[in-house]
């Protein structure tokens, strides 16, 4: 490919590469920052991993976690490098702080969303992986890295995670060929099944209760959607990160075809999550409001905005949009 080989070009001309992810970071995110972080160390580059928000509390028993910086701790080091390489992010706007500093970097793109902006010098955007970590894993091996089990349990976390530990459409005969191979290498799904599966702190129990308290029903079930409030935060104890996981439970009810949860976090930031599960497109209703993702999951973030009234205005759009399809 082409662009892979611009990417090794300025991989090779680079010596000190900050790896970055986007805000409110998954499996996904996390393993492709650390995944390739990793793997240009072992080719003798200076890198430092960048993720602007918390990393949530399941992903923090890696011990590679600890190196992953925030933007504001690193201005130093970011204004120095020499190369930014921005991984699983579709816009932007979702790198945090990072944003600031764009200016006159060479920069790599590199996301499996199809409604990824291509606002790198170098944009490798492969909507058909499943996952950025599979698309790390095929630039780990065109650098030459050599995977011990580590690397390969970390790679194969983002595709484990983005595949809903291979149970969603985009589980493909090649993302089992890579697990396999990764496997081969010594990467262990059951530590990483384990620690973001069976991992459910009390007060993430009893926001999810709050949650499904609060779901409503539309168009004789097909259609469901929840709200979390920052005052339900608060009450149970809990961050942003213990809704995680959340709207794929509400999708996995018996028929449900769409299922969307507004979440306010902190006070006045409201992110709107939406799943589907078989043929409605997310992607569409998300970037009409300003965000992305793909066809089966998509979100979009507002600023100062009252949570109640944007689930309004998502729900009557989805509503609308299932009511023409039939």
């Amino acid at each position: 490919m082409e662009v892979l080989n611009e990417i090794l070009n300025l991989i090779k001309q680079s010596n000190k590469i900050i790896v970055t992810g986007h805000i409110m970071p998954d499996g996904d995110c996390i393993s492709s920052v650390l995944s390739l972080s990793i793997a240009l160390e072992k080719v003798g580059k200076d890198v430092l991993p960048v993720i602007d928000y918390d990393i949530p509390y399941q992903y923090q028993e890696l011990v590679e976690v600890q190196k992953i910086k925030k933007a504001n701790d690193v201005i130093r080091e970011i204004n120095e490098c020499d190369l930014i390489i921005i991984l699983d992010s579709s816009s932007v706007d979702r790198i945090g702080k990072l944003k600031d500093f764009l200016e006159n970097k060479k920069k790599i793109v590199i996301d499996h969303h199809v409604t990824n902006e291509k606002f790198g010098d170098v944009n490798w955007v492969g909507d058909f992986f499943s996952s950025t970590a599979q698309m790390i894993y095929r630039l780990n091996q065109a650098l030459g890295v050599e995977y011990d089990s580590r690397l390969s349990t970390i790679n194969l976390m983002g595709i484990a995670t983005d595949t809903g530990f291979f149970r969603y459409p985009n589980t493909t005969s090649e993302v089992f060929k890579d697990a396999y191979e990764l496997s081969k290498r010594g990467g262990e799904i059951w530590p990483i099944a384990q620690m973001i599966l069976e991992n459910n702190r009390p007060e993430r129990l009893k926001l999810f209760a709050n949650t499904i308290e609060k779901m409503e029903f539309l168009l004789d079930g097909k259609f469901v959607h929840s709200i979390i409030r920052y005052e339900d935060f608060k009450r149970f104890n809990c961050k942003e990160e213990d809704s995680s996981g959340f709207v794929g439970e509400l999708r996995a009810i018996k028929g449900v075809e769409v299922a969307v949860l507004v979440v306010e976090y902190p006070k006045g930031k409201v992110h709107v999550s939406m799943r589907s599960k078989n043929e409605f497109d997310v992607s569409t209703i998300a970037s009409e409001l300003g965000g992305g993702g793909h066809p089966r999951a998509a979100g979009c973030t507002f600023d100062d905005a009252d949570p109640d009234e944007i689930r309004k205005i998502v729900v009557n759009k989805i509503s609308e949009a299932l009511s023409i399809r039939g």
